[in-house]
């Protein structure tokens, strides 16, 4: 990949360089990945964009050369006392704008050096994860706050973790409100921010945050159920779920492109023998994914620390399930927007997860897998696609039957609806 940007930018050496100031939508090359599975430079279009070389506009706002530490030895964030001081505390250096530079070619910007290409693709795949969820889940245009400040290749420092800056990773942080496009080091094939599933997965972070945790930087349930001494389990779902439909959702937005739908979104970045497993262990279309009763018990006993990295286990047993539900049905899209729909929803028949948790926020043994999952089969209105969902957790994350059939609530699962047969039975919880 890198050796195509670099050719790409050196053919395109004798044209003349400039300071565009284009109109939108703007014609641009980004690297777009290819029927073949490459990376490849690609003319898109710009929708949003207000400022071409400081690449900021209605969705995203990008800033370089930031410095953002958390240390809870910090006195600073200990002495922060609103959410806007936590943030500001958090960020040591400001850093300041970015500033790409392009060639003009036959009215279309090209990218004059790799940072550029990078942060195109970017801003560009940003865009894409933003039109996803406006367009196929109906999030209204109003619902999304001002543009993400997104922080480029930032150090980015967790102190208690490790002294040096983190690598190799893209991020929503909810603290922030922000996105966070690290340095790359290990992943030279395809750097995480040209990755457009792994940004529509940090999107629905963003999107979980906005919808199923009230738009909190420190979301009311998880800091509760978190810091609460004993067993996390309520903690332990909403991780699990909030990570799991995240992979969902990116599958989801890679159906809208030109290299068709992928399970495997993280393959292209992550590859070989250190990092290929990962891509192979979040493979969705993989049909035999059980909870097991050593995860039924980490998730049910585990304190939040405990539980981490485990989430991404729940998580994709369930995505794996509902994804397995949506394709059998033809009704994918459908789908998605019914569990966009069950993040927040004050009907008093049809509560989503946010109004759950607040309703089990004092107890969070009673917010369980049956109540997570009951969210999301309330708002599936079409009955073979409800059967076929209440089947597949049934199966898959072994939840029981008596607890999603709708004898007391019509909107749960139809009696028709029985679980599934690929999983092994566990034993009573």
């Amino acid at each position: 990949m890198l050796r195509t940007v670099i050719a790409t930018t050196a053919v395109l050496g004798l044209a003349a360089g400039c300071a565009p100031d284009p109109q939108t939508p703007v014609k641009i090359r980004a690297l777009v990945l290819s029927g073949n599975g490459q990376y490849v430079p690609e003319e898109v279009e710009l929708k949003t964009v207000d400022d071409i070389v400081g690449l900021s506009g209605t969705v995203a706002d990008l800033h370089g050369g930031a410095r953002i530490v958390y240390d809870s030895r910090d006195q600073e964030l200990t002495n922060a006392t609103t959410a806007e001081a936590f943030a500001a505390a958090l960020l040591k250096g400001e850093g300041r704008d970015v500033a790409a530079n392009y060639i003009n070619q036959d009215d279309v910007l090209w990218p004059a050096d790799f940072h550029t290409w990078n942060m195109v693709t970017a801003y560009y795949n940003l865009e894409r994860a933003f039109d996803y969820f406006r367009e196929v889940t109906n999030i209204p245009l109003t619902d999304f706050k001002k543009p993400v400040k997104t922080y480029y290749f930032p150090e980015f420092v967790l102190a208690d973790i490790q002294p040096g800056p983190l690598k190799d990773n893209a991020l929503y942080f909810s603290a922030m409100e922000s996105f966070l496009v690290l340095p790359f080091d290990q992943l030279q094939r395809a750097p995480l921010s040209i990755n457009a599933g792994v940004i529509t997965h940090e999107y629905s972070h963003r999107i979980f945050n906005l919808k199923a945790y009230g738009g909190s930087p420190f979301p009311e349930a998880l800091i509760s159920w978190s810091t609460a001494g004993g067993p996390n389990p309520g903690a332990n779902i909403l991780k699990s779920f909030d990570e799991g439909l995240a992979d969902l959702h990116a599958y989801g937005a890679t159906c809208r492109s030109k290299s068709g739908c992928d399970t495997r979104f993280l393959s292209s970045s992550f590859h070989g023998p250190d990092q290929g497993p990962l891509a192979d262990e979040r493979d969705l279309a993989k049909t035999d994914r059980c909870i097991d009763d050593a995860l039924r018990d980490s998730l049910r006993d585990n304190s939040l620390s405990q539980f981490s990295g485990k989430e991404y286990r729940v998580g994709t047993i369930l995505a794996s399930a509902l994804y397995q539900a949506g394709e059998a049905t033809g009704q994918r899209d459908i789908l998605l927007r019914s569990i966009v729909a069950a993040y927040n929803d004050e009907t008093t028949a049809t509560p989503g997860i946010l109004q759950l948790t607040r309703r089990y926020i004092g107890d969070q043994s009673k917010f369980t897998l049956a109540v997570a999952a009951g969210a999301i089969i309330t708002h599936v209105t079409d009955l073979r696609l409800k059967e076929a969902v209440c089947n597949e957790l049934m199966d898959h994350l072994q939840i029981p039957r008596d607890q999603l059939v709708g004898t007391n609530n019509p909107n749960l699962c139809p009696p028709s609806a029985a679980g599934g047969t690929t999983c092994p039975r566990l034993g009573a919880d």
